[in-house]
């Protein structure tokens, strides 16, 4: 059931249009200290702005060309992408900019200006372990579930999951599953709702969600849900936003987002905005950030807040996106 926002209080209306020109100006404090200590972030920053502007519905809010350009000017000749131009490549990064230029329907200027798709699939293939099935993030190694759902998200995006070995990879996941139901990072590893998100997906992504225990993770994602109406992302530690994205995207997954409580939620979301300024933090009361704006529509917009464009739960993106590029 959709929530009417004439139910709730003034101070609990969502701020589009202070929420758009906090994301516009993102990328105009380059006098500021934090704009620099950010840079690592700065193609993963453009797709959490890019997708917050898309579910508000004001898609056309940055400059798509100065986006394209942005984006091909980051790539190597590996077919990655790095955070920034001159960076190293890094799987989070290219699958950041898989995302941005298919929101922005700009796979034919990778092909034609950048190195093409095959070379970016070529790239992110190469990461997968052939004998676990898992991915590394970059050419030195690290493992982990995240990495292994963004070659997934990209790859499918791009048209080559066939590129990898698909099974081993989900023989990975499923040796990360846990007594609970949730999954962690690496088999063994105790489960968190971040994990869960990266496992549960790619699952989704691969055809194979007949491997999840949907009864016992539903109950332990519910129980995520602490007085106050947040999440959090694991047992005894505090509520935060993005696990409105975390917990509910997984829930909504497996057919249990009516486990919670969905008015309790979208207030505590609302109660994190900078109705003024713009932008969303973790709790009420502490500085927004990107991060945490575009996992709280994100959120939103799964518990069908008015005015929301619909998010796919497995992607982050918006639905009309995915619909176009997967032919959905």
């Amino acid at each position: 059931m959709a929530i009417v926002s004439a139910v709730l209080p003034e101070e609990l209306q969502l701020a589009t249009t202070a929420h758009v020109k906090y994301i516009q100006s993102l990328d105009s404090r380059k006098d500021e200290y934090d704009y620099w200590l950010t840079e690592h972030l700065r193609l993963n920053g453009l797709y959490w702005g890019l997708t917050t502007l898309h579910l508000l519905g004001h898609p056309d809010a940055l400059p798509r060309a100065e986006t394209v350009d942005f984006v091909l000017s980051c790539q190597h000749d590996s077919g990655g992408f790095g955070a920034a131009p001159g960076h190293d490549a890094h799987m989070l990064s290219t699958v950041s900019a898989v995302q941005i230029l298919a929101m922005i329907d700009a796979f034919d200027e990778l092909d034609t200006r950048g190195k093409g798709k095959a070379q970016v699939g070529k790239y992110i293939a190469n990461l997968q372990n052939r004998e676990t099935g898992t991915f590394a993030g970059d050419e030195w190694g690290e493992e982990d579930t995240r990495f292994l759902y963004g070659a997934f998200n990209a790859l499918s995006l791009l048209g080559l999951l066939n590129l990898v070995d698909v099974d081993k990879a989900v023989n990975h996941i499923a040796a990360c599953a846990n007594f609970d139901g949730g999954y962690g990072v690496s088999p063994g590893a105790e489960s968190h709702a971040g994990q869960i998100f990266t496992c549960v997906a790619a699952l989704t992504i691969a055809g194979r969600q007949n491997l999840v225990d949907k009864e016992r993770l539903g109950r332990w994602l519910s129980e995520r849900q602490i007085a106050g109406g947040g999440l959090n992302g694991r047992p005894e530690k505090k509520e935060d936003v993005c696990y409105s994205w975390w917990v509910l995207s997984s829930l909504e997954m497996i057919g249990k987002t009516h486990w919670i409580d969905r008015d309790q939620l979208v207030a505590f979301i609302l109660r994190c905005q900078d109705p003024e300024r713009g932008g969303i933090s973790d709790r009420p009361g502490d500085m927004v950030d990107v991060w945490h704006t575009v996992f709280g529509i994100a959120g939103l917009s799964l518990l069908q807040y008015p005015g929301l464009q619909p998010v796919d739960e497995v992607y982050c993106m918006p639905k009309s996106a995915t619909a176009r590029v997967l032919g959905r």
